[in-house]
């Protein structure tokens, strides 16, 4: 068993799944090589019907609405990034180096789409059942607590919820530039509230930053004494 194997807790019978699973696009694109976002985009499917299945039997009482409340704050970045610190994934993550000077291990986008990438791996490598084994023996704890009310969802869900209850409209995102090269972008997005331009959020992708201008938003709000 490889010294990765060990921190991530599962023996690959195809090893090389784990080396794309790691593998970063900035890294990927310096050493013509496969990076992990074929595997992300299926590991994010594999994530939801897992959470899914767990809270829907898990809450017998609870409504659709809530049930989708509950899997976006156990799916989000920050989620997923806060587990993936169990097993230092952080460390394994094969990163150009230009994305390794900007600090890309410390990206919650790069961690969680790596995070959903060894989850695909696992599942392709051994069945949905070794899957949720695996990821449900990482998140079972931090799901429990969601379930009871002790994390709060992500920012994105909070203001959306605090906008509705307080009559002030609908909630969207607009992307106001996206600089720098592919392996190291820069996204600024603005958040509009009821049709008014609001903060602004940056990250190095869309989701990163919609949850920055997302958060900052909230602050002012709270600081304002309206919520």
């Amino acid at each position: 068993m490889t010294e990765a194997e060990k921190k991530i807790g599962y023996e690959f019978k195809d090893p090389e799944l784990l080396k794309i699973a790691l593998t970063h696009s900035s890294y990927a694109n310096e050493n013509h090589t496969r990076d992990n976002e074929r595997l992300e985009f299926l590991g994010d499917s594999v994530l939801s019907i897992i959470i899914s299945d767990y809270i829907f039997k898990r809450m017998q009482d609870v409504d659709e609405g809530d049930l989708t409340k509950f899997r976006a704050t156990l799916v989000c970045e920050q989620s997923l990034a806060s587990v993936s610190e169990k097993i230092h994934l952080n460390e394994l993550v094969f990163l150009g180096r230009g994305e390794e000077r900007t600090g890309g291990r410390k990206r919650p986008s790069i961690i969680s789409d790596a995070f959903e990438a060894v989850l695909a791996a696992i599942y392709l490598d051994s069945g949905i059942e070794t899957a949720k084994k695996w990821l449900l023996g990482l998140m079972k704890d931090r799901i429990e607590k969601v379930l009871a009310g002790e994390y709060y969802s992500d920012y994105k869900t909070t203001l959306q919820e605090i906008v509705q209850r307080n009559g002030k409209g609908a909630v969207s995102y607009s992307t106001i530039s996206e600089v720098g090269k592919e392996h190291n972008k820069q996204f600024t997005v603005q958040v509009i509230i009821n049709g008014e331009p609001k903060n602004k959020g940056v990250g190095h992708s869309k989701k990163e930053a919609e949850q920055a201008a997302a958060k900052a938003a909230l602050t002012e709000l709270r600081n304002a004494k309206k919520v």
